[in-house]
């Protein structure tokens, strides 16, 4: 298997971080590291992997606020969705609002765009925007595997109350640009367990297809 995704539960929120190796070149991409940058720092030690992307889903607290950690232990340039620069820019109010400490972003920040193609070794993961949870959210796509942060859970959303969220654009994201990936797309959340397009285009209670049409 040409990509390996290491997964990592962190923090007190249960935040699934990634970190994506491409086997052949030992290249790889830490993905949404929130919450115990060092659990972060030791899977990329311990798996002799050099680091060529930061990326972000999406710019919550819960995602970042680790990241610069690990940049500095690390290396690796820092990528986000422009949409989301202002929340990366109040990233410690962010977390003032629950309860957690001041964090700093890493940087310099490079954009995300969609359709954007990151190569990694021998493989590459395409950018697809997905704003609704956030205004710049996106999910990663190699072959048939999708890191979704916290656009699409297994049996639920992401939540589309906080500043710059939005429910309709959140399902027309998931309906219009990740239901047409593929049944058989399996799906790496930002929270909670795995799952596949499939199971949530059939029994999603919030966008699933066919749970709306009965």
């Amino acid at each position: 298997m040409p990509l390996v995704s290491h997964a990592l539960k962190l923090g007190p929120l249960d935040n699934n971080a990634y970190l994506i190796v491409c086997e052949a070149t030992r290249e790889a991409a830490v993905v949404d590291v929130g919450f115990e940058p060092e659990v972060a720092i030791r899977a990329v030690k311990s798996q002799r992997v050099n680091v060529r992307y930061l990326l972000n889903t999406h710019a919550h607290y819960d995602h970042v606020a680790g990241m610069r950690e690990v940049q500095q232990a690390c290396g690796g340039d820092y990528y986000l969705h422009s949409g989301d620069l202002p929340l990366l820019e109040m990233l410690s109010q962010q977390g003032a609002a629950f309860g957690f400490p001041p964090a700093a972003p890493p940087g310099p920040v490079h954009e995300l765009r969609d359709g954007q193609v990151l190569p990694l070794g021998e493989e590459a993961l395409t950018v697809i925007h997905t704003p609704g949870h956030s205004p710049g959210g996106v999910c990663f796509l190699w072959n048939r595997e999708l890191w979704a942060g916290d656009t699409l859970f297994a049996g639920s959303v992401g939540r589309t109350d906080l500043p710059g969220g939005s429910f309709s654009r959140l399902a027309h994201a998931i309906r219009e640009r990740l239901f047409p990936l593929g049944d058989d797309v399996r799906v790496y959340p930002g929270h909670g367990p795995e799952t596949t397009i499939g199971d949530e285009r059939r029994h999603n209670p919030f966008v699933g297809v066919e749970v709306n049409l009965a």
